[in-house]
């Protein structure tokens, strides 16, 4: 025969498990928002990748740019300079924030 300790715990036992099911499932609802945006993170990073693996593909693209419109090609790279120079600023600026 149980006693009634015994009982109690048995009882707050299936409590708990009835909440954390309760629980999971709604995480499990939650959680459907974050499905999009994932995937299309995980289509970036195969971007990359294969990028990375085909490093021919993205020079030639950028070579036939440059041939074909080199004055589209000359503006485009002083902007991508400038950006990458307020890049540099910007990361030096946060080097030197007090760290918590």
């Amino acid at each position: 025969m149980m006693s009634q300790r015994q009982l109690e715990l048995m009882e707050r036992k299936q409590q708990l498990l009835v909440r954390s099911a309760e629980l999971r499932m709604s995480l499990s609802t939650q959680a459907q928002v974050l499905h999009a945006p994932f995937a299309v993170l995980d289509q970036v990073k195969a971007a990359i990748l294969w990028l990375g693996k085909h490093p021919l593909w993205p020079l030639a693209t950028l070579t036939l740019i440059a041939v074909t419109r080199p004055k589209r090609s000359i503006r485009w790279v002083s902007r991508l300079w400038w950006g990458w120079g307020l890049y540099r600023q910007a990361q030096q600026w946060i080097s030197r924030l007090p760290r918590q």
